[in-house]
């Protein structure tokens, strides 16, 4: 059995360097491209309504995410509450716009892990962490030291800085950013973040750099690499094809890639006349058959 990544960065002593080093980022937070600002570490509060602590809406093993990851036990899904992105349209309006959930510790936050991992979950994944990343280190140190030994998950929306990535190489086994939008005007529109399009071509160029593509063992498990989700929004305003050109020549055309057709009007999304009406079953076979076309193979199914 190989042993996650994270094992060698914590017997050289580095995860504790790590730890260090991301706390500082929450001094006049600059964790997330949103760069707020705001003393986290004295509780204040930015964009993404979380201070110093970590809050979780629920943690179990979910066998809703992809079937590499799932497997026969589920993956260990630990859902963090609040987000630094807050699409207008999160299909999980309450947990990312709405902050449901409660405050939990360090050495909560390990014992989820250990929980999970007893359960028998394929994996750790955390979703939406790109806020908590302090939290997820400092607790990943006390699971370790309990026993852990299944690998992680980065779970994000892809609006991630490469500053605070780069201090996460040898911590996460798999990374699974969505590529949202394209167009910067859609991004603002949707989440007052024009610059998303620039951040996640960089962010899942650092991912990749990481990790690679991914690997997936003979029991169809997913043990290391890249994963991408796409989620297809109706009237082509998620620019499916540009994205998968980028992914097939500028990241691997070996990337795998998941397509989701499960966009449903949530939240604020009728606020935006375009994204009212459910995704069509023509335009979901559009944007899958344009990223074959531009080279995309590792479709998941």
């Amino acid at each position: 059995m190989v042993k996650p990544v994270y094992f060698e960065t914590f017997k050289k002593g580095l995860l504790q360097k790590k730890i260090k080093q991301v706390y500082c980022l929450l001094e006049g937070c600059r964790l997330c491209p949103r760069k707020c600002g705001v003393n986290r570490l004295e509780d204040e509060k930015g964009i993404c309504k979380m201070g110093k602590k970590a809050m979780v809406s629920s943690y179990n093993a979910h066998f809703g995410e992809e079937a590499t990851l799932v497997g026969k036990n589920g993956s260990g899904t630990i859902f963090f509450a609040n987000c630094n992105l807050l699409c207008n349209f999160c299909q999980n309006y309450d947990i990312s716009h709405e902050g449901h959930g409660y405050e939990v510790s360090d050495e909560q936050l390990a014992d989820m892990m250990i929980t999970l991992q007893n359960k028998g979950c394929h994996n750790i994944n955390f979703v939406t962490p790109s806020h908590v990343v302090p939290q997820i280190l400092s607790s990943l140190e006390i699971a370790i030291e309990k026993g852990l030994n299944t690998p992680l998950i980065y779970n994000t929306g892809g609006y991630d800085n490469v500053e605070t990535l780069k201090l996460l190489e040898g911590i996460f086994d798999i990374y699974m950013p969505d590529f949202k939008f394209w167009d910067v005007v859609i991004a603002e529109r949707t989440c007052n973040a024009p610059d998303y399009p620039e951040i996640a071509r960089k962010a899942v160029a650092e991912m990749h750099r990481q990790v690679g593509d991914l690997k997936i063992v003979n029991n169809g498990i997913a043990i290391h690499g890249l994963l991408i989700r796409h989620l297809v929004l109706p009237n082509k305003l998620a620019g499916t094809k540009k994205i998968a050109r980028f992914i097939a020549k500028e990241i691997s055309p070996d990337t795998y890639v998941n397509i989701m057709s499960q966009y449903h009007p949530c939240g604020k999304a009728y606020e935006i006349k375009e994204l009212s009406n459910f995704l069509t079953q023509k335009e979901y076979n559009d944007a899958v058959e344009s990223a074959k076309e531009e080279g995309l193979w590792k479709l998941d199914k």
